[in-house]
């Protein structure tokens, strides 16, 4: 994530349909957030489940779609409030994502008795 340093992020709090492609979240972009998907930001989205990501970046000359699916887990996400859209930093969106590895960490086995002899 070195190369997203500064760039404004963009989440969408509503659950996204995981088949869409670049030219679908283009549209989402557009028509929901009212933003341009060239611009120099990243494009956030999460699926029902909270198990799914995607973001959408443009470079200059073409977009990158990056993917990651949680196989334990879930990402904590945002709920949609009054706007369907959050403006976050990449510091956030990096809490975001490790999120479910963090939880994982948290979650303690119940220590059970033993005997020493």
């Amino acid at each position: 994530m070195i190369r997203w340093k500064d760039k404004p992020v963009y989440l969408c709090c509503r659950c996204t349909d995981m088949r869409k492609s670049i030219n679908g979240l283009i549209t989402l972009v557009q028509e929901s957030f009212s933003l341009d998907p060239f611009m120099d930001a990243l494009f956030v989205f999460c699926n029902k489940n909270r198990n799914r990501i995607k973001i959408l970046e443009w470079d200059g000359d073409g977009f990158w779609l990056y993917f990651k699916r949680l196989e334990r887990g879930r990402f904590r996400w945002p709920t949609e409030r009054e706007s369907a859209t959050m403006l976050l930093d990449v510091s956030e969106l990096s809490c975001l994502i490790d999120s479910a590895r963090l939880e994982k960490k948290l979650i303690r086995r119940e220590v059970i008795e033993r005997k020493i002899c």
